[in-house]
């Protein structure tokens, strides 16, 4: 009899796989008001081990927010939520009035969800073009996208750009930094493993492994690799 592979042992949930989000400072989100121009205050500058940029506290007349904190940013500054707030760094304005060329992150992938794309440290999107009811923005990966008009974004680069630069060194700094963030840490190709391990291990044959295209109604031990591929080889 087999045991779980690593990815079904992940989807249960068990301790081995789970964040430790109870030390993390909050949610980041835009101010939950769509329409309503207002002014915040930076409370503080934190430091969240959930996220790789550090975060500001940001006091609304009637709310308290939590956003990645842009690049110059200071404890005292004032930042605006408004449709017609200045094109400054740490502004949040909706894409439709931000000109092109205009840096931005934590970018509205639904107008009203508080921010879902460009959110670790050091990354910025940048405004491309601006056509009927889409606005064109190139991402960090250097592709592009098109967002609702109406979506929200902040104006600048997300602080903490210098965070990679500074090796890890050794395995053991790598195996803390990815358990605070739940992330699957090393990574070990399926081949390498033993059958029973995974559905492409085995040490039978100096082959690279059993890879094959798999059927889109596989069991869930058995969906690995390339799954309901429409073509598979080189083509010609």
């Amino acid at each position: 009899m087999g045991k779980r592979i690593i990815a079904q042992a992940r989807g249960k949930g068990g301790p081995t796989y789970r964040a430790h989000s109870f030390r993390w400072k909050g949610r980041i989100k835009h101010k939950s008001t769509l329409n309503e121009s207002t002014t915040g205050k930076v409370l503080d500058l934190i430091h969240c081990p959930g996220h790789s940029s550090p975060l500001v506290c940001v006091k609304y007349e009637n709310e308290v927010t939590l956003l990645p904190a842009p690049e110059g940013i200071k404890v005292g500054d004032e930042i605006m939520t408004s449709e017609e707030a200045p094109i400054e760094s740490g502004n949040t304005l909706p894409l439709k009035n931000l000109p092109e060329g205009t840096l931005i992150y934590n970018i509205e992938g639904v107008p009203g969800d508080g921010g879902k794309f460009i959110r670790a440290s050091g990354t910025f999107g940048k405004i491309v073009a601006k056509s009927g009811n889409n606005v064109t923005i190139k991402l960090p990966s250097k592709k592009q996208k098109k967002f609702h008009p109406n979506c929200r974004a902040m104006i600048g680069i997300i602080a903490g750009g210098g965070r990679t630069d500074k090796p890890l060194v050794k395995a053991g700094t790598a195996y803390y930094k990815m358990k605070a963030k739940n992330k699957l840490w090393p990574k070990v190709s399926g081949s390498a493993m033993n059958a029973v391990d995974h559905p492409f291990g085995n040490k039978r044959t100096a082959r690279k492994s059993t890879a094959k295209p798999t059927s889109r109604h596989a069991p869930p031990g058995r969906k690995v690799g390339s799954i309901a591929a429409k073509r598979t080889g080189h083509k010609r």
